[in-house]
């Protein structure tokens, strides 16, 4: 009997134990960091494919939401915990992709992530001139020199099918890749005017903001079929671009992000394995993101 008692009592405690690691687990990937694994080169060289990143949460402040409603594909409110800083500009962050299933409006899904680099912040009037980034007021360099330096040099016929041309896609107001802008990046409160440019800018934020029909006619900008001349936004937005500025799917195609997609900041590089060759690339373990 006294046998059986010990069995008893070893097998609660290792189920007692286990109950808790696993709490401790799911508190950890919730609240404090998760990891995400590179799948292509839009980030070199900083980041490449192949390389683990851990993610850390608290910086901006973890996310609450209904995941399981998430996983259903339902769009879904979205609460942040108290961050310990404001994202900076040339933070590398990783965010679930606003467009997973059209690029005409903005969706979450839970298991569509990107990780790019913070060029531009809520108030930023952003602009690119000849491949370089530019922030109205801000001296900074902003991300991968070198890549913009090469756009800046390479001929529109030497430009790969479908790269230059960009964000908004109108062509009048004919932005590309070498020559973007300005534009306004909106924070919560902002209060903007809405005529035909804006509303190209724009259009995709508001409908996502109201959860409503935002139509452009006879020079009238209509919300669920009511005119608006000016809209106040509810949300911060961010301007994001991968360093590798010629295969890089970011906001210069897509346009801005919303925070609440955020996941959070590339802390580090904690493995990385050749994805061709299967071997560990050792001098990558445990490299800060910069």
């Amino acid at each position: 009997m006294k046998y059986i008692n010990n069995i008893l009592n070893w097998g609660i405690n290792l189920l007692l134990l286990s109950s808790i690691f696993i709490a401790l687990w799911f508190f950890c990937q919730v609240f404090l960091f998760t990891s995400f694994r590179i799948p292509s080169d839009s980030m070199e060289p900083e980041l490449i494919e192949g390389d683990a990143i851990l993610i850390w949460k608290p910086t901006l402040g973890a996310r609450l939401f209904n995941l399981n409603a998430t996983l259903r594909l339902e769009q879904v409110k979205i609460y942040r915990t108290p961050g310990l800083r404001k994202i900076k500009r040339n933070d590398v962050l990783v965010f679930n992709f606003p467009h997973p299933n059209n690029w005409d409006r903005i969706e979450m899904h839970i298991l569509k992530y990107y990780v790019k680099r913070c060029i531009g912040l809520p108030g930023d009037t952003l602009s690119i001139k000849n491949g370089r980034f530019r922030v109205e007021g801000i001296d900074e360099p902003l991300g991968n020199i070198e890549s913009q330096q090469k756009i800046g040099q390479t001929l529109l016929e030497e430009f790969p099918c479908g790269v230059y041309h960009c964000f908004p896609f109108d062509s009048n107001i004919n932005w590309n890749i070498r020559n973007f802008g300005p534009l306004y990046i909106p924070k919560a409160g902002d209060q903007l005017p809405m005529d035909r440019k804006n509303y190209q800018l724009y259009h995709k934020l508001i409908s996502w903001e109201q959860k409503a029909k935002l139509e452009y006619n006879d020079s009238t900008v209509f919300l669920n079929g009511e005119p608006i001349r000016e809209y106040r936004f509810l949300k911060n937005y961010y301007f994001m671009a991968g360093d590798k500025g010629l295969n890089s799917q970011d906001s210069r195609y897509w346009g801005l992000l919303p925070e609440e997609y955020i996941v959070g900041k590339a802390a580090f590089v904690w493995k990385s394995v050749d994805p061709y060759t299967g071997q560990f690339r050792w001098d990558r373990f445990m490299k800060k993101i910069e």
